[in-house]
This record gives structure tokens, C-alpha cells and sequence, in this order.
């Protein structure tokens, strides 16, 4: 990425994710990274609440809410950090039983996922390992990726998961959220790369695996030995 092409908006919040990730980096540990990361989480969760206040003064309506998953069954990407917090989230928030089956999903989606071009990946639909109930089971925990996508027709996104084919069609997203959310993670993966720390990209069943690393644990202090941060 070319920084100096980055318009003022974009290096501001790339800005934020770099500072973040430099509170941390001197003496980095697992607990210092899951930290680091809810502060990422709820500073993008303040933007995305007043977004959403400015759109209503304004008349802008936003579906997004409980029970609408149509952007739940397509391809979500997301980094190691965030993974590595998610699968923290999991096991304290779910039984024996739940976590089982959110890595058998997981596995399930990737046997298929797995050996998809681009192209093929891009129009799959395949409910999330984290779906339940048409709601999200790991709601607090979800990536960036989940947490700016903001929709401003339900239509539009039904539209995007029943006719993937259709390249015309797309959903009605929000753009500003998009790419805030993207600088964001950007600035906090160069932050990670002074601890020697790669911030992979994995779509998510593929990061849930990897993230539960076979039930393995790392030494808290030794984040590079880590299968989600090695270097690809």
C-alpha cells in the first residue's frame, strides 16, 4: 500500500489503527492483543452508532438489524488479530458443545470454500460458522469486516445473495464505514510488523481453524509462534 495516495480521511484512520497497535508492541502478549483489539472494536463501533444518528437525521434508512443475515452466507475475510480475539470470545462465551460446532461448521464451509477459484469464491453463499438462529453467536466478537457493513436496502442485499451471478448487482453499502474500517486494520497490521507479527488475512472458517489451533495453546508471550500470525 502506497501511503502517500491515501486521501487525509484514509490516513487518519489508518493513524488510529498504527497508534493503537504502537501502545502494545513493546512488551506484546496475548492479553495486551485482546485488549488492544476491543479498543479497535468499540472505537469503530463510536463511529458506526454516530453514522448511523447522522443518517436518520437525514433520512437515510439503514436495515441492518437482528435477523437479517443475507450478508452472513457470503465470503467474509478478516485478519489474525481479529481472529485471534474472536476464538478467545468463543471459548469463554460458549459451551463444550457450541464451540464444537462452530469448528465443525467452520471445517464444513472450508472443505467447500477451500477449493474455490476467485471468481467461484466471490459468488459462493454458505451460511457462517457463527450463524444461529439467523443471528450472530459471536455478535460482540464479529471482525471489522461484519462491523461496517452497513446496508441502506434489506432489498438490495437479498437481491446480492439470490442472484450472485448478476455483476450489475451489488448492496446499497454505506461506503465512509467501508474504508474507515479497512484503514483502520491496515494501521494496526504495520503496528503488529515491529513485533515481527504477520496480521494475516483468512476468510473466517479458515481463521476459526487456525485460530483454535487443534486446542494447542501458545505461550502468551510468544504471539510469532502462533499458526494465525506466521509468516505466509
Amino acid at each position: 500500500m502506497n501511503k502517500s495516495e491515501l486521501s487525509d480521511t484514509d490516513k487518519a484512520f489508518f493513524e488510529d489503527g498504527l497508534r493503537l497497535a504502537d501502545t502494545i508492541v513493546d512488551t506484546l502478549d496475548e492479553i495486551k492483543l485482546w485488549q488492544a483489539t476491543r479498543q479497535e472494536q468499540d472505537a469503530m463501533e463510536g463511529l458506526i452508532d454516530a453514522l448511523s444518528e447522522e443518517a436518520r437525521k437525514h433520512n437515510v434508512t439503514i436495515d441492518c438489524r437482528k435477523g437479517c443475515s443475507w450478508c452472513c452466507h457470503q465470503p467474509i475475510f478478516g485478519v489474525a488479530h481479529e481472529f485471534h480475539y474472536l476464538w478467545q470470545f468463543i471459548q469463554l462465551n460458549m459451551s463444550d458443545d457450541e464451540q464444537k460446532e462452530v469448528l465443525q461448521n467452520a471445517f464444513n464451509n472450508y472443505q467447500k470454500r477451500g477449493r474455490l477459484s476467485q471468481a467461484e469464491l466471490e459468488k459462493s453463499k454458505l451460511p457462517c460458522p457463527l450463524l444461529k438462529n439467523g443471528a450472530c453467536s459471536a455478535y460482540a466478537a464479529r471482525p471489522m469486516a461484519c462491523r461496517i457493513y452497513l446496508s441502506m436496502s434489506e432489498a438490495s442485499c437479498k437481491q446480492y445473495h439470490d442472484h450472485p451471478e448478476d455483476e450489475k448487482n451489488y448492496p446499497a453499502l454505506l461506503e465512509f464505514p467501508l474504508r474507515a474500517g479497512q484503514m483502520m486494520n491496515e494501521g494496526f497490521t504495520e503496528g503488529l510488523k515491529k513485533q515481527a507479527i504477520s496480521n494475516n488475512e483468512y476468510l473466517m472458517e479458515e481463521g476459526i481453524l487456525i485460530a483454535h489451533n487443534n486446542g494447542e495453546s501458545i505461550e502468551k508471550d510468544k504471539l510469532n509462534t502462533h499458526p494465525l500470525f506466521k509468516e505466509l
